[in-house]
């Protein structure tokens, strides 16, 4: 079976199908065989896959009720053999001759029943739609149905959930749906494995997602290691997650994490990259006594434009202008580096604008699944395809209205959708899916992209017209290596994070690396970087040994460096050590010209545990 994270193109997919089904000996006159198994065995897979069949009836089919009082459909589920467990729904569309098809035990494998849905989701490991005229068997051509897999806790694929109906089913919206529904069965069956002795971490790119059931999940135990996650957590992060710890991930200590009021929602950060928002849930039988946590840390504080414009010029040049062309109605693109506080400047704008009081409706256009982001943004009607909600949905561009338009990674948009924001931003008004009356809008867009768009523009992946339609004033924020007021920066944003008690500042030592340093994650990760190190200083200066691993191999890599400071020097992988282990320590520190992370892989300790022996022998000081 293919892995899920490789999907093939659609075409490409079905064509595959279709040879399979060729060798199977299927021509598309054969009439479907669905099985045949006994009534015994029946009822024993039924008794088998009891857990799931009321794991996803009694925590999920609510939820999607309107699915079936929308539209003519069945809502099936298969087990990993292809083999029909259940069925919700109107079955008035089916075929009198393909009723048993329709009833538990029968088998949507494509060697009996050819290309569709559920057999070809089983064959490729991924979500799929197949309409009509796809079928490979033309008895099943009055079809059209979408399905996706659902695994495990442990990533075993263990069954797939489909819709299906006679009329036409539009196919993102359809296999978003489904795509919806599995993760939301895969989230309970972990839930229902870990829920009572186990931390719950639930993220997602926006605070008011959290609920969603395409937010991140991760299950960890009380030393930090995580049990479990759903695969939205691992597309968001970009890594595989099982068996790592939590404080890996996060720029965040075990004890503050745990420590979280339930319930209330923190900011967190990946990898000194990715910018999240989670809510912490507490195991319902904690396995061990809670321990006396610290309390945490105090919220963080909203930064006003005063707290981004520390001096350097060109940053007060953007605010400068950026404030005039918002209260003008002046379309802003805001162009930098991932990290460099594009959003926590549109913030600030819209803060400090006439709008203030209107709401900021930010969209992360990269983050939002694109079987949805057309519904998100401009809304839809009731029943406007298979599983809209029975109330429909205003969307994301009505909700600015009054107020503040963010479209966050603007350039990863779809082209089709583009064409639909350019006529949003001609007309002043935008039409939900399915129809009805247009709605007249009142906002102020901002844009914001760590691309090139006018590269976009040049190789087709963006419109020109919407490019001059966002850019009315194009701005860019310097990256944190080339800003001027760098050491006022770093003053912020320690004053921003450190605890009441916590007076101590910096080490002249890490001053000058915090000075040095290329900061390839910008001010994000100079924030991850300060907000670890007061945790592991606590009530001292921070030194070198607070800081994490990962500041140091971006000061290896970064060839200026090693002239700059005489700690660090080139990566050992290059460099043969110039003395043995029998020499003191004093001597081995010396020959290595203080390369203090040299010394410490060469000696296959800690660099903390390095630091501790060099100042206990009085070999340094910092």
């Amino acid at each position: 079976m293919a892995d899920p994270a490789q999907s093939i193109s659609h075409q490409a997919l079905v064509e595959d199908s279709w040879s399979r089904c060729e060798r199977y000996g299927l021509n598309p006159l054969s009439i479907p065989s669905f099985g045949q198994p006994a009534e015994q065995d029946v009822n024993a897979l039924l008794e088998r896959q009891r857990s799931l069949v009321q794991t996803t009836q009694r925590e999920v089919l609510p939820y999607y009720e309107n699915i079936l009082s929308n539209s003519s459909c069945l809502i099936l589920l298969a087990d990993s053999g292809g083999q029909l467990l259940e069925s919700w729904g109107d079955r008035r569309f089916v075929e009198p001759a393909q009723q048993r098809g329709f009833k538990p035990g029968a088998s949507w494998m494509e060697r009996d029943t050819g290309t569709n849905a559920i057999g070809t989701a089983l064959a490729s490991g991924q979500a799929v739609h197949i309409q009509r005229d796809e079928h490979f068997l033309k008895a099943n051509r009055y079809l059209s149905g979408a399905a996706s897999p659902i695994f495990d806790a442990q990533r075993q694929l263990i069954a797939v959930l489909d819709v299906s109906s006679d009329s036409y089913l539009p196919p993102s919206h359809t296999l978003g749906m489904v795509k919806m529904m599995s993760q939301s069965v895969e989230n309970r069956l972990i839930l229902n494995l870990f829920h009572d002795d186990y931390f719950q971490l639930t993220f997602n790119t926006g605070q008011d997602n959290l609920d969603s059931q395409w937010a991140g999940l991760l299950v960890f135990d009380e030393s930090g290691l995580i049990v479990s996650a759903n695969r939205r957590a691992d597309n968001l992060l970009g890594v595989a997650l099982a068996r790592t710890r939590i404080d890996r991930l996060f720029d965040i200590p075990l004890l503050q994490l745990v420590n979280q009021p339930e319930d209330q929602p923190l900011l967190l950060r990946a990898m000194g990259r990715h910018r999240f928002h989670g809510i912490v849930r507490r195991p319902q039988k904690p396995r061990i006594q809670p321990r006396d946590f610290r309390k945490a840390p105090r919220p963080e504080q909203p930064i006003d434009l005063a707290g981004i414009d520390q001096g350097d010029p060109q940053v007060h040049k953007v605010i400068h202008q950026a404030q005039l062309m918002l209260e003008k109605n002046v379309p802003i693109l805001v162009h930098g580096e991932t990290g460099v506080g594009k959003e926590i400047l549109v913030k600030a704008l819209h803060a400090a604008s006439s709008r203030a009081k209107a709401p900021l409706i930010a969209v992360n256009c990269a983050a939002i699944p694109g079987e949805l982001i057309e519904a998100e943004l401009f809304g839809y009607e009731k029943g406007a395809f298979t599983g809209a909600h029975q109330k429909g949905s205003l969307g994301l561009i009505r909700k600015a209205d009054g107020g503040v338009l963010f479209l966050d990674e603007i350039g990863d948009m779809p082209l089709n959708l583009q064409a639909r924001l350019l006529r949003v931003l001609q007309d002043r008004s935008v039409q939900p899916l399915g129809g009805g009356q247009p709605f007249p809008v009142d906002f102020r867009l901002i844009c914001a992209t760590n691309r090139s768009l006018r590269q976009d523009v040049e190789s087709g992946r963006f419109r020109q017209d919407l490019f001059y339609r966002v850019s009315g004033l194009s701005v860019e924020l310097p990256p944190l290596r080339a800003r001027r007021d760098k050491q006022a920066l770093i003053q912020r944003i320690w004053e921003q994070h450190r605890e009441p008690q916590q007076w101590a500042g910096l080490s002249a030592d890490v001053q000058r690396l915090f000075e040095n340093h290329p900061w390839p994650g910008n001010i994000r990760q100079l924030s991850s970087v300060i907000q670890v190190a007061l945790a592991l200083a606590e009530d001292q200066p921070i030194r070198l040994e607070h800081l994490p691993d990962d500041f140091f191999v971006d000061l290896e890599k970064n060839a200026d460096t090693h002239d700059r400071t005489e700690l660090l020097q080139p990566s050992p992988k290059t460099t043969q050590l110039p003395f043995t282990s029998n020499q003191s320590l004093r001597s081995q520190f010396e020959a290595c010209r203080g390369n203090v992370s040299h010394l410490a892989r060469h000696l296959g300790v800690s660099r903390n545990t390095l630091y501790k022996r060099l100042r206990a022998e009085g070999i340094w000081k910092g």
